[in-house]
């Protein structure tokens, strides 16, 4: 049996997809439910009866998160299996408790702002950074807790993917 658990944007309960063999339909939250590829990134999501387009518009496979498009709706999605979410809900996941060292651009874009000073104590998802990609304005928050140590950035300058941007 398959069991996949999606985090969708800032929801607070996952949603559980299952399916009892490689090629049998995908329940979703224990409802009727089926999902298809039809195309590179392109699925077809079948559920209550009705029929909807799922479009996959970025992947990151090393984070499992998928920025995917139903209709007109944009979501972010991030994947675990069984024991991935098990051990995110026990508290045992990589980044716990794990000291916050550096912040690098998680995309190429430009630096429209940056939030902190170097010194500025930041809590865990503290927004520290904007950086707009794609026309989006994006907030870099903190990963964890830290003091900042040095500011790579600086605001309307261009920067690639993976760049350090905020040392802590």
């Amino acid at each position: 049996m398959a069991k996949l658990y999606a985090n969708i944007n800032s929801r607070k309960e996952p949603l559980v997809l299952e399916r009892a063999t490689p090629h049998a339909p995908w329940t979703i939250n224990g409802r009727a439910g089926d999902l298809v590829r039809t195309g590179p990134g392109q699925y077809s999501l079948v559920l209550d009866g009705r029929s909807h387009r799922v479009q996959v518009l970025k992947e990151d496979k090393e984070n499992g998160i998928l920025r995917i498009r139903i209709g007109a709706k944009t979501y972010n999605v991030r994947l675990e299996d069984e024991q991935a979410h098990l051990m995110q809900s026990l508290g045992l996941d990589k980044g716990a408790g794990a000291a916050v060292k550096e912040i690098k651009a998680p995309m190429p874009g430009l630096v429209l702002k940056v939030l902190v000073k170097e010194g500025d104590a930041v809590k865990k998802n503290e927004p520290v950074l904007i950086l707009e990609a794609m026309k989006m304005e994006n907030v870099i928050k903190s990963p964890g807790d830290g003091t900042v140590k040095r500011i790579h950035a600086q605001e309307k300058t261009a920067v690639e993917k993976g760049q350090l941007l905020i040392g802590f």
